[in-house]
Order: structure tokens, then sequence, then C-alpha cells
């Protein structure tokens, strides 16, 4: 048993020394973001008809350091500003798939292919979505949407100088959005490697689409935190699960849960949820047979392990300092709720 505790502290502590050097550093990219782009300047450049703002609803998506409560009311103040169901969804689509702390720390477990390939997949995800939405919704009906209002520092107006606004959302309100999630997913990673053997998931799942369809269906119901199921979908991979099967996994677990699909379907109809729903499940289902094609090319490990040569006193103290942020951001918010 001591053995066995051994090996889960073991492989939590050698996951967070790899991941917390990039972590920390989008932490900070997220706070600079947060103070230059802000959710009017969002709603000015993202109304409107055409391509061009989907294209733009998706593309600011990708590294927009939203909070997760801010994520949808923002996605909804866009349509009630003008913007339409397409653009809409693009942007609730591109959003949560992923980010600027979500893309360092899939570098620095899942290496550069995986890095590039993510985004990529969420911005492809964001137009495909927005153009069926748009394409199905030629009256461009759907009227002012109500939505809950958003009480993060990140979507507040408060005045405040820029250096500490950064900070303060960069590593205690973000931290604090995804303390609880990300703690949780090392732990997950930790257990699966430790109880997992070894080519489980490669014997039981094999490596063709059956098992992009079993991630797929256990991603879309559940809210998993972009930055935080990277950890799980590197345990897996080191387990048998194919590149292909794990981003199934990474796009349909953040981009979909059951409390925003009720929300698209109250605010915007049935049919654009469907629309929704069906965008995150085809993208899924071909990013995933892609990049299983391009891995199989190149012939790259993709779960990169050496944690991009960061030297290991870096690492460790690293480590030390997100357990900090992320203890403190916890604990800071359950004062708050008290």
């Amino acid at each position: 048993m001591a053995d066995f505790a051994g090996k889960i502290l073991a492989d939590f502590w050698s996951t967070i020394t790899e991941m917390s050097p990039y972590l920390l550093f989008g932490f900070l990219v997220a706070g600079i973001l947060s103070v230059f782009v802000s959710q009017r300047l969002v709603e000015r450049h993202l109304g409107g008809r055409g391509i061009w703002p989907l294209l733009k609803a998706s593309l600011l998506g990708i590294p927009l350091p939203l909070c997760s409560c801010g994520v949808i009311p923002v996605s909804m103040s866009l349509h009630k500003h003008g913007a339409s169901r397409g653009s809409t969804i693009a942007f609730l689509l591109s959003t949560p798939q992923t980010g600027v702390d979500s893309i360092f720390v899939t570098l620095s477990l899942l290496g550069p292919v995986f890095a590039v390939f993510r985004p990529l997949a969420a911005l492809v995800t964001g137009m495909v979505g927005g153009i069926l939405v748009d394409a199905g919704d030629r009256s461009n009906k759907g009227g002012p949407s109500e939505s809950a209002e958003c009480s993060d520092t990140c979507c507040s107006g408060e005045k405040a100088g820029k250096v500490s606004k950064a900070l303060r959302y960069g590593f205690v309100t973000l931290p604090r959005d995804i303390g609880k999630p990300m703690l949780i997913g090392l732990v997950v990673a930790a257990l699966i490697s430790a109880v997992v053997p070894k080519d489980f998931f490669a014997e039981v799942l094999g490596t063709g689409i059956f098992a992009m369809v079993v991630m797929m269906f256990l991603g879309i119901p559940v809210y998993v935190c972009a930055t935080a199921s990277v950890p799980v979908a590197a345990a897996l991979m080191l387990k048998g699960l194919t590149p292909g099967a794990a981003l199934v996994f990474l796009m349909t677990g953040p981009a979909t849960n059951a409390a925003g699909f009720v929300t698209v379907w109250k605010s915007l109809g049935g049919r654009t949820a469907i629309t929704y729903l069906l965008s995150v499940a085809g993208c899924a289902l071909a990013g995933g047979i892609l990049l299983d094609l391009i891995t199989d090319a190149v012939d790259f490990d993709v779960v990169s392990r050496a944690g991009w040569m960061i030297p290991a006193p870096i690492g460790y103290v690293s480590a030390g300092v997100l357990l900090v942020v992320l203890g403190f951001a916890i604990f800071r918010g359950k004062k708050r709720d008290a």
C-alpha cells in the first residue's frame, strides 16, 4: 500500500514539475491579455453576419482569457448586441477548447504537434459550427437574450492599475477558476499511471474510430476544464490511447457540457443547440482521425515526458510556486463563498 501511494505521489510530482513552468507563464500571458482584451472590445468586433465575423469570433476565442463563468454570458451578450447566431456559436465553440494557459500546458505534456493542432482544431470547429448555424438561420431572427452576469474580476469594470489587474487576474482569478479541476486532473492522471496497465487502452479500445467514439461520448456530457484535462489525456496516451482519441476527449470535454447545451437551447433555439452539438462531435472525430494520420506519418512521440528540457531545479521551484498559487486561490475562493 505504501509503495502504491508513493507511486501516485511520484507521478503527481513528476507531472506537475513538467507543466508548472509553462502554466505559470500562461497565467502571466492570460493576465496581460485580460487588460487589453475587454468584453466590450469583443462585442464591438464580432457583431454582424458573414465569414469575417465568424473567423474573428473563432480566432479571438482561442487565446482569450475568459473565466469559465464568463464564457456563456459573454457569448450570449454578443448575440444581444447584434451578433448573428453563427458568430455567437463560433465564439462559444472555440473559446473553451483552449487558451493561452492550456496551449502552454499542452506543449509541455503533449509536445509541439498537439500544441499546434489543438488550437487549429478549435478554430475549425468554431468556423464550421458558425457557418452551419448561419446557413440554417436565414431570417437571423433571435432577438436579445437574457444572460447571467459574470461577477469575476475578469468580467468587471473595476478601476485598477494595469499591472496589478493583470497579475490579479493571472495569478488569483484564473487559478481560482481552474484550481480545483486542475488538482483533480493531476490526481486522476497519477491514479491512471499507477493503476492502469501499459497498453491497456490499445488492447481494450483499439486504435481506430471506435476508441474516438467512446471518448466522444465520455467528453460531451461532462464539463472538463481545457487546461486540467491535459494531464489526464497524457496519462491515457501513456497507457495506449491514440493521440486522435485523446484529442476527441480534449475537444468535446471543454466545448460541451449539459449547462452550456441547455443555455444555448433556451437562448438561441433547439436547432442551433443541436447544430452546436453536432459541430463539436463531427469536428472532433475528423480532427482525431487526421491527427492519428499525422502522428503515424511523422513517427513523432507526442507525449513529451522530457518537459522540453526544462532544468530540474526550475521545474521543482515552479511546481512549488504553482501549488502555492493554486492553494491560495482555492482558499481565498472558499472564504469569499463563506
